[in-house]
């Protein structure tokens, strides 16, 4: 059966985006460096999965809502064991949850971070 490794997204400072997964989810940097084609790169998660980080050498555009563009990363789904707990970290990080859910299979929220980027928090438990 496959699995996904990895999400590569395009954020503004990945040392930041680092520093508040690591807090939020508990994940660590797995590696960290120059990117292939410029620009600078951090993977962050656990020793199975990770999203990469990468920002570009020149400056960015401003995002575009991405679910009315094509390709657009529309979220990122993390599976946790405390959903409360977790969100308490979320709203620590300086985050604002919403669109709260409790239906079959699970409990969620979302939250959007500084760059934009959707983040869905669901625990099964």
């Amino acid at each position: 059966m496959a699995h996904l490794e990895h999400v590569n997204v395009t954020v503004s400072d990945p040392k930041a985006t680092t520093a508040w997964l690591g807090a939020v989810f508990g994940w660590k940097t797995r590696w960290e460096g120059d990117a292939i084609s410029g620009g600078y790169t951090a993977h962050v998660g656990d020793e199975d999965s990770y999203v990469a980080l990468y920002t570009p050498k020149r400056p960015m555009d401003d995002p575009q809502h991405s679910y009315t563009t094509r390709a657009g990363l529309n979220h990122v789904g993390v599976v946790v064991d405390d959903i409360d707990a977790t969100e308490s970290r979320v709203k620590a990080a300086g985050f604002q949850p919403q669109n709260h859910a409790d239906y079959e299979p699970g409990r969620r929220f979302y939250f959007d971070d500084h760059d934009g980027v959707e983040w869905e928090v669901v625990s099964y438990a």
